[in-house]
Order: C-alpha cells, then structure tokens, then sequence
C-alpha cells in the first residue's frame, strides 16, 4: 500500500507556471506506474499525465501536453508536475494517484487504486 500526499499548489496568474509535487510513503514505489488527475467544479476527474515505474515514459492529455511535465524521483519517492503557461482552464483540484496494475498511457482513473487528498490550482485571466 502506498499514501500520496500532494503540495504546491496555489493562485497564479494566465501564462505563469506552478509545480505540484506527490511525495508517497512506502518502500516500494518503483512498484507503482504514477499519474496526476484534475476537476474542475462540475466536472468528471480527468487525466493528465502519466509515468512509468523507471520514469523513461511519459503520456500527456492533448490538452497540457508541451506545457505539463511529469518527472519522477525514485530515490526520493516523489512525483513533480511542472506547469507552464497555465491557463484559466487549467483551474481545478490537481492529484496524484499511484497503481500497480495499470500502464502509464491508461487514461481511465479507475486503474489507479491509490490517491491523494488534492491540490488546488487557481488560474487568474
């Protein structure tokens, strides 16, 4: 089992960036393919990026890719999510989420069996 906790998220505004950061407990994290999700108020949890357990893959939702990157840290159990040119539809609560049994390219959040309690991301126009 593994517990996600995520930090940095906050209020910025269009065209500036912010980095979140998943720091999970637990010896066994290269375990875990990793990926970050958001919701928008009134919206369905929708994926963003993915990484595999070595972190040599990635897999991006059309919608940040070239501005999102997802980067892992096995030796330090972390998983940051840089953010640039943030846009205001960007806005929502931003997690992290960890499964053993799912690939990075699976878009579906109902692969992934463990989650953060969420971040807030505001993006001002």
């Amino acid at each position: 089992q593994v517990q996600l906790v995520e930090s940095g998220g906050g209020l910025v505004q269009a065209g500036g960036s912010l980095r979140l950061s998943c720091a999970a407990s637990g010896r066994t994290f290269t375990s875990y393919t990793m990926g970050w999700f958001r919701q928008a108020p009134g919206k369905e949890r929708e994926f963003v990026a993915g990484i595999s357990r070595s972190g040599g893959s990635t897999y991006y939702a059309d919608s940040v890719k070239g501005r999102f990157t997802i980067s892992r840290d096995n030796a330090k159990n972390t998983v940051p999510l840089q953010m640039n040119s943030l846009k205001p539809e960007d806005t929502a609560v931003y997690y992290c989420a960890a499964t053993v049994r799912g690939s990075y390219y699976q878009v579906s959040q109902y692969v992934y069996d463990y989650w953060g309690q969420g971040t807030q991301v505001t993006v001002s126009s």
